[in-house]
């Protein structure tokens, strides 16, 4: 799976990062699991996991301060 960029998260919804955030966390569980049972076949496939979270994360919280700054 090809990295993607932060710029390809905030064309969506909140709603939608959220499901995707879940859904990467319950792959970077599954990742863990498989590494601590020696099973894991691509370990780089964790660093990109974490680093798409916390892109996911950020996107969030950016929009979280835009909609807070329009309110007040």
């Amino acid at each position: 799976m090809a990295t993607l960029k932060a710029e390809t998260f905030r064309a969506n919804s909140s709603d939608e990062l959220k499901t995707k955030l879940v859904e990467l966390k319950k792959e970077q569980f599954n990742l863990r699991f498989r590494q601590a049972s020696g099973e894991l076949e691509n370990p780089a496939r964790m660093k990109s996991v974490r680093r798409e979270i916390a892109r996911i994360k950020t996107v969030l919280g950016e929009q979280n301060t835009a909609s807070t700054k329009a309110e007040g």
